[in-house]
């Protein structure tokens, strides 16, 4: 990560409207009578049924999505005390990061009270307001007594994730760590630098898992923890079981854990070298760590570290436990977050960094490629999983717990919520992902030596959707899947230029000859245009040795499409193919025609595309609903362009009657469902949600797709090649991993309908 400036984080938090946080109000207010519903008069019937009933303040008011984030700035980071008033900006950024990435409302609330029971009870009064409470920052010991006062006395989940974030998290580290490492919680040794709230927690939690309490040697500022001191509180008393007093340094030696949770640059490069093989690092003082991962990792090749940085692998960043820990205790409306919660956020966090790291993650990071090792020992934060990892896994444990009043019924339906709350639910991605894995395809990469196109096919064949040909020069892509650490078992490999392809470059030119020697082909030339990939793979799946192809993320379009239309040819019943994109928006998908093939149709080739487009989007279980654009509405401006899309619109109606299209019609009216029904009630559209255009040329269907593509955040799908004899489909230049993966997936399909 690059050095922030100084002025730069100033003038993040002051340009615009000052700080990060704003409230929004969530029904409408435009009009008189939305005031007099939102106040008075009508807000007495929601205060007179919670008067009734108190559990209906969670039906009629935000308390259960809202969360306090409190703080008296005894403990600022690593700041110290700077009082609540500058610590208000770090408790606004904890409120922003419980908003995105867990769509959690945030109250930052900063109390001027250092005396503990002044905290506790300025606390108690104003939680009725709030679903739950997120203490930041508070300095121990004086956390360790106002959080287990107020667990005792408030029936809302409350938390202080100074001391459980990081104990959460780093326990997830740790889990993977020692079975990376084949060693035993029980039975390794570990050292602790550092005795406040985040330490004990951690220890605390360690225990939880298994370790043993006899194994620990925790430091405060005056050393070690045993036996002989005399000037230790009540909270680490329990740790000083050592007979000796040991220096820093004595007791790293052969220790297999070490957890840094003081200050920087206390621990050595020899202290490092003397620890047992395998050695686990968690150096989480920021922004020093105690050891700096440079240092760490040039004397030990073995070990296995984490910082609290962001430059390194393994952050131990608490973003990676509250949101969604209070996202599962908010949505059972749990009583409080306990043990049982804390360990299935721990266990939850350590599973997903075993799972394959979605590409989006990785090109996030700039990395290759991130796989479960060393590396990789918890998942990055902004991993967009995580929501429906923890989340339902905090919420079951507070359910089999017996903490929560609002037991989800429904698993399924409760982690479709959670994706679509951050924008990731997607029904037609999902269902586009079932119907491909129920009966996965063989699917020709045709630019194999490209590192996108590989990633690709290892992410689709992991899911369960194809089985993948890769075609290019054999050493280029295994030295890229080396490189890149590519994991695709028996994977199969084809050079269409290899000597030993020659029988079927043969065969395949034979074939490629009968279909093509009256438009312009000798036989030899037949043979020799199979030594390039896209007429080989095309071969491929015309002769049956293939389902499916995709290619054209290096090439240009038409280049691809040439020999696709040469080699597979057009259904029976098709005399226009065109290119359909699909774009996933809030309204549901948009699907878009003609985007990529036809310069410009005449209006019987337009009423052929619109059939065509129709059969297409009703494979992926979606009913039509078209609009034929144009600048005009029924006639109301004279053109070309207008005219023509009025005669598809008659061939249509006459030929399929069935058919919900309807034209010409401008996109504002064809997208806007009142508007066309206040003006165009006739329309076979009113009342309708139109979720299909049809554009007049090529130019302004390339333009308007690429333009929605660039200004929506949603998933994006296409071209999509319709009316081809068989699934062949052409990437777009440049596409990202993801979309490649969606293109196959719609091949797969393609190639099970035909």
């Amino acid at each position: 990560m690059s050095k922030i400036r100084k002025q730069e984080a100033l003038d993040y938090h002051s340009s615009g409207k000052p700080g990060k946080i704003e409230v929004i109000p969530t029904k409408p207010y435009s009009s008189q009578r939305d005031l007099s519903l939102a106040y008075s008069p009508g807000v007495a019937e929601p205060c007179l049924k919670i008067a009734e009933n108190p559990d209906d303040v969670y039906k009629y008011t935000a308390k259960g999505n809202l969360v306090a984030v409190i703080s008296n700035g005894t403990a600022v980071l690593g700041l110290g005390d700077i009082g609540p008033l500058a610590s208000k900006p770090v408790m606004e950024g904890k409120g922003l990061l419980f908003k995105i990435f867990a769509d959690i409302d945030v109250f930052d609330i900063e109390i001027d009270a250092k005396d503990p029971e002044l905290f506790i009870q300025t606390v108690k009064a104003i939680a009725p307001t709030f679903g739950g409470i997120n203490l930041e920052d508070i300095k121990a010991p004086e956390a360790f007594e106002i959080e287990r006062r107020l667990k005792e006395e408030l029936d809302i989940p409350l938390m202080h994730d100074d001391q459980h974030g990081t104990a959460i998290i780093s326990s997830a580290a740790l889990l993977n760590a020692l079975e990376l490492a084949n060693k035993k919680m029980s039975e390794v040794r570990i050292v602790i630098s550092g005795a406040g709230a985040a330490a004990m927690s951690c220890s605390r939690l360690y225990q939880a898992l298994g370790a043993n309490l006899k194994n620990f040697y925790m430091f405060d500022s005056k050393g070690l923890i045993w036996s002989g001191r005399k000037d230790i509180d009540e909270s680490k008393i329990p740790y000083a079981s050592h007979k000796n007093e040991l220096t820093l340094a004595e007791a790293l030696k052969d220790a297999d854990v070490f957890v840094g949770l003081s200050k920087g640059n206390i621990v050595s490069k020899e202290m490092i070298a003397s620890m047992a093989n395998d050695p686990i690092v968690f150096a989480l003082a920021n922004p020093e760590p105690e050891i700096s991962y440079k240092d760490a990792t040039s004397v030990r090749k073995d070990i296995i570290m984490a910082t609290g940085r962001s430059d390194h692998p393994n952050q131990v960043n608490n973003v990676l436990g509250f949101p969604f820990i209070f996202r599962g205790a908010l949505d059972v409306r749990a009583t409080c977050i306990n043990e049982e919660m804390k360990l299935a956020a721990v266990h939850a966090i350590a599973s997903l960094a075993k799972e394959t790291i979605p590409e989006e993650v990785i090109e996030a990071y700039g990395e290759k490629n991130i796989l479960f090792g060393r590396d990789q020992i918890i998942p990055k934060p902004l991993d967009p999983r995580l929501i429906y990892y923890v989340a339902p896994a905090v919420a079951r444990a507070a359910m089999e717990s017996g903490v929560a009043k609002n037991p989800i019924q429904d698993w399924t339906a409760y982690e479709n919520e959670l994706k679509n709350r951050l924008g990731l639910d997607n029904k037609l991605i999902r269902s586009i992902t079932e119907k491909a894995q129920s009966n996965p395809k063989r699917v020709v990469f045709a630019e194999a030596d490209n590192i996108k196109i590989l990633k690709a096919a290892q992410t689709a064949f992991e899911e369960g959707v194809c089985f993948p040909i890769l075609l290019g020069k054999r050493k280029r892509i295994e030295q890229l899947i080396a490189e890149y650490s590519i994991e695709i078992p028996d994977i199969n490999i084809i050079d269409p230029k290899s000597e030993e392809e020659e029988p079927r470059r043969i065969k395949y030119g034979k074939a490629f000859f009968e279909k093509r020697k009256r438009k312009g082909f000798t036989e030899f030339e037949s043979i020799q245009v199979m030594r390039e990939r896209n007429h080989f793979g095309a071969m491929m799946v015309e002769s049956g040795h293939a389902d499916a192809m995709i290619s054209g993320i290096t090439r240009n379009y038409r280049d691809v499409v040439r020999p696709v239309i040469q080699t597979i040819g057009l259904q029976k019943d098709v005399d226009t193919i065109a290119g359909m994109y699909i774009l996933n928006t809030k309204r549901g998908p948009i699907f878009l025609a003609d985007t990529t093939i036809n310069l410009d149709p005449t209006a019987e080739e337009i009423a052929e595309i619109t059939k065509n487009v129709a059969k297409m989007v009703r494979k992926f279980k979606v009913t039509p609903r078209i609009a034929l654009l144009s600048y005009s509405n029924f006639g109301s401006s004279p053109g070309k362009d207008p005219e023509k899309m009025a005669k598809a619109v008659e061939i249509l109606h006459e030929k399929y009657p069935s058919l919900v299209a309807d034209g010409e019609v401008q996109a504002n009216f064809a997208l806007n469902n009142e508007l066309m029904l206040e003006k165009f009630s006739f329309s076979h559209l009113a009342n309708k949600q139109v979720n299909t255009l049809i554009f007049p040329n090529l130019s302004s269907g390339n333009i308007a797709y690429k333009l929605l593509q660039e200004m929506t955040d949603g998933d994006a799908i296409g071209p999509v090649l319709v009316g081809l004899k068989k699934s062949i489909h052409v990437l777009q230049l440049g596409s990202t991993v993801r979309e490649i993966v969606n293109m196959v997936k719609v091949a797969v399909i393609d190639a099970q309908n035909k």
